[in-house]
């Protein structure tokens, strides 16, 4: 285990830590959004079912390529302006997919010029959107020490969940007449656009950021130069853990929607109610799990990466041998509820495992995982098309491989925060509700 990530600080004022929360509340509610009303959209349009999934392979890898660099740039530039241009970035993107929406179901273009369209305009959001996302991380890092980190972490994880519980909620009441299923996509680059003023006039630059200055004159002084975190045995199995994670999660999310159209018998339109439901009891379990169950229970990253996959298993079965909708519903929720624990544990993990100069490419190495993970959704797609239940026993076949990787893995077993103890953590806790922050 390396020695302590950052230095503690006074922690997060209540307006910082609320305008960090909006931010991931503003990209997770489009993201899930845009992903509960995706099969309406490609099947409305007539695209095929896998090219459907394939639209966010290319946002995906674009992703993962540019989030190191935008990690990098945020120890140069500072967290601020770099989530500035990831809220840009995603405001513009989606504002491109709805024009593409629209142009497509007026049957302006054929279906495949609709698809590399959308492809080309969601891609967008991968090259500049991914700013924002190591830069919140970083922000909260910059300001939490040891002690605090894994439930600062599960904090933030919450936020983005909470987004997740509202935008397949508000999707469809987005539906507006005239622009149908392009109506969610204009309005969730207006609410983007509204964090985007809120975050330049309001949010202040994090004072805790390391001296880009000061790294590069120790590295002029004969210091290591930094290996790449994808090569770093401290962050390595973390990595490999989330990113198996996120695959599943995101194969799950991507599946729901169609499995819920065939498994109903229904129009993609007259769907989408009951998929906003079960993405709701999924997005509710998963904030369930960030905000409740791991501080009531001060769960340790060892502990969420363990108990994630095990429930995430779990969910993911009953979900392949649900026999009607509501077991479904239950077997998402349960799987969303592992996945809620298993995120924050391996974010908390690797962001513990480095020290405070390296805190901004850890979340760049992170967000990198989060991304490329969607370019295996096209063949969790094709799976599906052969078996239903195919994608979900994959998943749960994979969980349960991570749960022993977690027992076996020196790296995941000793992903404690030490030195902090739990006493140490409900100690920083409290003071921190105190001083009105995480």
């Amino acid at each position: 285990m390396a020695s302590s990530a950052a230095v503690p600080t006074s922690g997060l004022p209540k307006r910082a830590l609320a305008i960090i929360f909006g931010v991931s509340i503003a990209t997770a509610l489009g993201n899930t959004g845009l992903i509960s009303v995706l099969p309406a959209i490609g099947r409305s349009l007539g695209i095929p079912d896998e090219m459907v999934v394939a639209i966010f392979s290319l946002s995906a890898l674009l992703w993962a390529f540019s989030s190191p660099f935008w990690a990098k740039a945020s120890d140069r530039y500072g967290r601020k302006p770099l989530m500035m241009v990831g809220l840009s970035g995603f405001m513009i993107s989606m504002i491109a997919c709805g024009s593409v929406v629209s142009a497509g179901l007026r049957h302006l273009a054929a279906p495949m010029v609709i698809f590399a369209l959308f492809l080309l305009a969601r891609a967008i959001f991968g090259l500049f959107g991914a700013a924002s996302n190591p830069a919140t991380q970083a922000y909260v890092a910059d300001h939490t020490g040891p002690d605090q980190r894994t439930q600062s972490m599960a904090s933030l994880a919450g936020a983005f969940g909470l987004g997740t519980v509202l935008g397949p909620f508000l999707a469809p009441l987005f539906i507006f007449p005239g622009v149908g299923l392009a109506g969610p996509l204009f309005s969730f680059a207006v609410i983007a656009g509204g964090m985007l003023f809120v975050v330049w006039r309001f949010l202040p630059e994090s004072a805790s950021r390391p001296d880009p200055a000061l790294a590069r004159a120790a590295a002029a002084k004969g210091g290591p130069k930094p290996q790449p975190m994808w090569r770093d045995s401290r962050v390595i199995p973390f990595l490999i853990y989330g990113f198996i994670v996120a695959s599943c999660q995101t194969a799950q999310q991507q599946t729901l929607g169609f499995l819920i159209i065939d498994t109903l018998h229904l129009s993609p339109l007259d769907a989408q109610r009951p998929i906003a439901i079960a993405m709701m009891f999924g997005a509710v379990a998963g904030l369930l799990a960030q905000w409740g169950v791991i501080r009531m229970f001060e769960m340790t990253p060892r502990q969420l990466l363990r108990w994630g996959v095990a429930v995430a298993a779990v969910g993911n079965l009953m979900v392949a041998f649900a026999p009607d909708y509501s077991v479904v519903v239950a077997g998402y929720a349960m799987a969303s509820l592992g996945f809620g624990f298993a995120r924050p544990g391996f974010t908390a993990g690797s962001s513990l495992a480095v020290a405070a100069v390296d805190q901004a490419r850890v979340a760049g190495a992170i967000a990198a995982v989060n991304g490329v993970n969607v370019v295996l959704a096209p063949l969790f797609m094709r799976l599906y098309k052969h078996v239903h239940a195919g994608p979900f026993l994959l998943n749960a076949t994979l969980m349960l491989g991570l749960l022993v990787y977690a027992f076996r893995s020196n790296a995941l077993r000793n992903a404690d925060p030490l030195p902090a103890t739990r006493a140490d953590t409900a100690i920083a806790t409290l003071e921190r509700s105190d001083e009105g922050g995480v």
